[in-house]
């Protein structure tokens, strides 16, 4: 998991290649994932100012189950399938606005995410996830990304709490990290 950043939490300014990896995964692309696969750490003296860490509402047994949530074949192959059939409905929820003030755990995260797009919830379930897992799997391999990329980039790894951090996970991401960047190349084809 990541330990907080700093005060400027707009996730677009995370000097990240993978911080776009839900757009592809479907749902939380525009919902600050990273905010929520994090471990929130004390936040840093805020500067100017800037929006509160989202991640920090949520309670530590969720952030436990995202740390805890273990990828495989089959939830990878399942987010994959969600992917392209939201792709072919013309599911776009980077569009949808998140209301963080509304949001006090991962339940009220996925329900968000679902109220989205009336599309969003029947096609998560059609897969074999509930809002919430589905959430969870977005997150755990939104997370191995961003540990994998800080083994590369120094900046980043200041932020990455290795200890919090699923390693099983990293392993999968980096061993499924071709077919990850080929749907990450695939959505921004759009």
């Amino acid at each position: 998991m990541l330990a907080h950043r700093p005060a400027t939490t707009d996730f677009k300014e995370t000097p990240v290649k993978h911080r776009y990896i839900l757009a592809a995964l479907l749902a939380t692309a525009s919902l600050a994932p990273a905010a929520f696969a994090q471990q929130a750490a004390p936040a840093p003296q805020a500067q100017g100012n800037a929006a509160p860490n989202p991640a920090a509402q949520i309670p530590a047994s969720d952030k436990q189950a995202i740390q805890d949530y273990n990828l495989n074949d089959d939830v990878f192959n399942r987010i994959v399938k969600v992917s392209q059939e939201a792709k072919k409905q013309g599911i776009q929820p980077k569009n949808a606005q998140t209301d963080f003030s509304k949001i006090h755990s991962l339940d009220d995260l996925a329900k968000q995410i679902t109220d989205s797009d009336p599309r969003i919830g029947p096609l998560i379930k059609a897969n074999g996830f509930t809002p919430r897992e589905f959430l969870l799997a977005n997150l755990a391999v939104t997370n191995a990304a961003i540990a994998s990329e800080a083994k590369s980039n120094p900046q980043l790894a200041g932020y990455v709490d290795q200890s919090k951090v699923n390693q099983k996970n990293v392993a999968f991401y980096e061993s499924h990290k071709d077919k990850i960047n080929a749907l990450m190349a695939e959505d921004q084809g759009k």
